[in-house]
């Protein structure tokens, strides 16, 4: 499943994915994966559990080259032996588009390929669930198209599950299988694409009136 959490700036919605990625711990309430809860004392994620992070900024090493980027945590937990690790990396940046550009400085990249290589990265750790923040953050029209394309398709060749946080609307309803709509740190409605575009809520109304921007065809 594809869920997305929309709303604008500063509702909570980057913050409620560091708390599923346990980045943050809440003061009160608690997340469960597999019906288990993981933030009980002593507590740790399933280890048949992985899930990955793309980040908003997509957190680069800018000293490390294409491929040490997208191989860091599997280098870094011991996963495999080098032979394959290579193989996972040439596989996962083949599934993104990015054929044989191990070898790359991120700094020769551009926004959208920087997003591209991160995506490769979360995928190498085989995660059942990837959550991207902000994903269209800083990138043009065509790009943002070309990302949302990659995102569909990877959830077809991979069958994790995907969350994504983000304010642009159209990104979320063209790729999600439900939404949940985030005002002031609370979901006031969640519903699939077509009950968002349909939702009586004067919040989610307010949202999509004001949301003028988006990806061609959502």
């Amino acid at each position: 499943e594809t869920f997305s959490i929309i709303g604008p700036s500063g509702t909570g919605k980057s913050i409620l994915l560091r708390h599923i990625i346990r980045l943050e711990t809440p003061d009160s309430g608690q997340i469960y994966v597999n019906n288990e809860p993981v933030f009980a004392e002593g507590k740790r994620l399933p280890q048949s559990f992985r899930s990955s992070m793309v980040f908003q900024s997509s957190a680069l090493f800018n000293s490390l080259t294409v491929g040490e980027n997208v191989g860091l945590w599997l280098r870094e937990h011991h996963i495999c032996n080098e032979p394959r690790i290579r193989e996972i990396i040439a596989e996962k940046l083949a599934i993104v588009g990015l054929e044989g550009s191990e070898g790359l400085r991120t700094s020769e990249l551009s926004g959208g390929m920087k997003k591209r290589v991160a995506i490769a990265r979360s995928l190498a750790m085989e995660p059942d669930l990837v959550l991207y923040d902000e994903p269209t953050a800083e990138l043009d029209p065509v790009t943002t198209d070309e990302l949302a394309e990659t995102i569909k398709s990877l959830r077809v060749k991979t069958g994790n599950t995907t969350i994504i946080v983000t304010h642009d609307l159209n990104f979320a309803l063209y790729l999600s299988d439900r939404i949940a709509m985030m005002h002031q740190g609370e979901i006031v409605e969640t519903g699939t694409p077509e009950q968002i575009r349909a939702s009586s809520n004067p919040i989610v109304k307010r949202f999509i009136r004001t949301t003028t921007k988006g990806i061609q065809g959502a």
